[in-house]
């Protein structure tokens, strides 16, 4: 059998037309029912569904759907302004606002529930030697080892943020004020314990810490005012994290 290039046979155009036409009855059928349930919510009688009605139905159906469509785009676009309004400039982590933000509600959980949570308070050392001396990329890679270091090790419905230049906080919820010194004194540890590579040098990063278990009578602002103090306490004692040898 021969078969001559692609030429169409007439019965495959005979059969593709046939085709075309059941899909678009079956599309006005489709369309007929969507416009008959709509009428029918509207309270429009089917006697009165005439052709202009129809088709201002029809218009209508559109410009919902149209709306429906604008409006989660809408949704995305807030949510994602949200998420960069709450992160910081530089880190991973929630800015100063974010973190106020979720510690009032942590605070109003425990007044609620009962359970004490903790906010800790972190400073690291010698932030204005690293940045003189190898300067503030090397700075901003010290800034950002802190950073993933508390993320990787809290839990998930901890909440981890940037407080301000060196400074960083952390929410533990539901740990006493034991647990809370131990889990900071932890963390302070395996922070110093990874140095920072930064070009053919190592930075080697410590942190102190001021820990302040809430009961749920406090602001937001008291709470991290007597962690600051907690942290600044153990500074001048001289508390600092070492190396692990």
């Amino acid at each position: 059998m021969k078969i001559e290039g692609n030429r169409p046979s007439r019965v495959g155009a005979a059969n593709r037309a046939g085709g075309a036409n059941r899909a678009a009855a079956s599309t006005a059928a489709s369309s007929g029912h969507h416009v008959q349930d709509s009428a029918a919510v509207m309270g429009i009688p089917e006697a009165e569904l005439t052709p202009k009605v129809r088709d201002a139905i029809m218009t209508l159906m559109e410009e919902v759907a149209r709306l429906r469509e604008e409006l989660n785009n809408n949704r995305g676009r807030i949510q994602h302004l949200e998420r960069r309004a709450d992160q910081d400039s530089l880190l991973p982590v929630y800015n100063r606002r974010a973190f106020v933000r979720e510690l009032t509600r942590a605070i109003s959980m425990t007044e609620r529930y009962g359970a004490p949570s903790t906010v800790i308070y972190f400073d690291v050392n010698n932030m204005k030697q690293i940045n003189d001396t190898y300067g503030h990329p090397a700075g901003d890679a010290a800034l950002r080892h802190v950073a993933e270091s508390l993320l990787e090790l809290v839990r998930d419905s901890d909440v981890v943020g940037r407080l301000g230049g060196d400074e960083f906080g952390v929410i533990l919820y539901q740990i006493d004020a034991d647990v809370a010194q131990e889990k900071s004194s932890q963390l302070a540890q395996e922070i110093a314990k990874k140095p920072v590579p930064f070009n053919d040098t190592e930075l080697s990063v410590h942190v102190t810490f001021g820990a302040y278990t809430f009961n749920g009578v406090e602001d937001a602002g008291q709470a991290l005012a007597e962690a600051d103090k907690a942290m600044y306490e153990r500074k001048q004692n001289g508390l600092k994290t070492a190396a692990p040898q």
